[in-house]
């Protein structure tokens, strides 16, 4: 649901002439200045400062020859998480150059602890794009172990992944799940602009292969 969200905001970007980043940070500008029905269950505020984090420390208006840069931003278990993803092609296949990560998730306690639990669900979340496929035939799964079950290797997985924290004196809250939906739309949004066209099936090794 999140990855699809995100894939759906950055094509509505795109469509609108806009720049990803700076159109998610307007529509908040707009439910903070003229909001319509029901107060959210997130902050606004706090959404936009992960997005504006994540832009400052990726250097987003810059851009590498041969690099595809993707974003997406969520909200879950009271945190909020942006992404940017940078790959590139090598011999047609998507490679990682580096990932950055911006997190809000009220104090942080042990600092290494949490960027170590960030790190795991953005390569958890990238295999899980790149080649999550179950299949069953006759109602019985065919997948039922890791020796066929595909995952991320350590050579596939991104090399580099820079999490930064906000630091806003907010209670604890979730840090296991949240960082896991956008880096899916993340890496989907880079790929888009890597190859010139949307991808809307996944596992994408498969589509782009």
């Amino acid at each position: 649901m999140g990855a699809s969200e995100q894939a759906f905001l950055d094509e509505v970007a795109i469509a609108a002439g806009k720049d990803p980043i700076d159109f998610r940070i307007a529509l908040f500008e707009k439910a903070i200045n003229n909001p319509v029905g029901k107060d959210n269950d997130y902050d606004a505020k706090r959404y936009m400062e992960v997005l504006k984090l994540v832009r400052e420390k990726s250097n987003w208006s810059t851009s590498k020859m041969g690099v595809y840069r993707g974003v997406a931003a969520y909200y879950c278990h009271n945190s909020y998480v942006a992404h940017v993803v940078d790959l590139k092609m090598e011999n047609d296949k998507p490679v990682f150059d580096k990932i950055y990560s911006a997190v809000d998730c009220g104090i942080v306690i042990n600092k290494d602890a949490a960027k170590n639990m960030v790190e795991g669900a953005v390569t958890d979340g990238l295999g899980n794009a790149m080649f999550g496929k179950m299949t069953f035939k006759d109602g019985v799964p065919q997948k039922s172990n890791f020796y066929n079950y595909k995952l991320i290797r350590i050579d596939e997985a991104p090399k580099d992944i820079e999490v930064h924290f906000v630091d806003n004196g907010a209670d604890p809250s979730g840090l296991g799940e949240p960082p896991f939906p956008p880096i899916f739309a993340a890496y989907t949004n880079a790929l888009s602009r890597a190859k010139n066209k949307r991808f809307y099936n996944h596992p994408f090794m498969e589509a782009v292969s």
